[in-house]
């Protein structure tokens, strides 16, 4: 399994922001959204193989309950199928009691994980990049309902939507319409920002929508605290 970085942090996103966690930026993603502050992780052969024993015994030297496993997209394996060997690496950071959160876009089902949290962030058009080349492979894998329907339905999991205009808000309605029902407080609506002043400068229009809608307004902590930097 190819690895970008481990570093301990805080969740910055979603239902448990603040809580420090322990990242495992995995290699690879089939995506490239215009806004993406991870694209050193696109790469599938970027980062360093380890192998299962190596990967765990790294990861359990760090005093930490709760485990990210990020991207890049770590669902999805070099030939764009369930990444091989991640059923197994969950499996085993529960058999050392540790609390298991997978970040993912959700394009791909992947069942019998050992995950306690699916953080879902659906790339909605909004995540388009300017290169028309580009741009028509990531519309053609940037949203897979039927996968992202298997997911909710499977684990606890988090719907997080990036928003940078408020007409983001009914293309995102109109997704959730047409999947399984969840609870307005696991819906989370976040400002497209990479940087503290993007964040401070969106955030306002953001705290509006959640108030109309109901859902869950999501910080970006580590945007707040750290801004553009990597490795936080």
């Amino acid at each position: 399994m190819r690895v970008i970085e481990i570093f301990h942090s805080l969740q910055g996103e979603g239902i448990l922001s603040g809580t420090p966690s322990l990242f495992v930026r995995l290699a690879g993603c089939p995506l490239r959204c215009r806004w993406c502050d991870t694209r050193y992780a696109w790469d599938f052969s970027a980062g360093d193989e380890y192998g299962m024993d190596d990967l765990v015994e790294a990861i359990g030297k760090h005093p930490c309950g709760h485990v990210v496993l990020t991207g890049g997209e770590p669902m999805v394996g070099p030939d764009l199928a369930a990444r091989e060997g991640l059923v197994e690496l969950t499996g085993r950071l529960r058999a050392r009691r540790m609390h298991v959160t997978i970040e993912t876009a959700g394009g791909l089902f992947t069942p019998d994980l050992a995950c306690d949290l699916m953080s879902i962030s659906p790339k909605m058009t909004n995540s388009a990049p300017a290169e028309p080349a580009l741009a028509q492979t990531h519309d053609r894998q940037r949203l897979n309902p039927e996968a992202l329907a298997a997911l909710m339905e499977t684990y606890v999991c988090q719907l997080k939507f990036v928003v940078e205009a408020a007409d983001d808000v009914s293309e995102i309605c109109r997704l959730l319409d047409g999947l399984p029902p969840v609870p307005p407080d696991r819906i989370l609506l976040m400002p497209q920002a990479r940087t503290r002043e993007e964040l401070l400068a969106r955030t306002p229009q953001v705290v509006q929508l959640c108030q109309e809608t109901g859902y869950r307004f999501g910080h970006r902590l580590q945007v707040l605290l750290w801004s553009d930097c990597r490795g936080v």
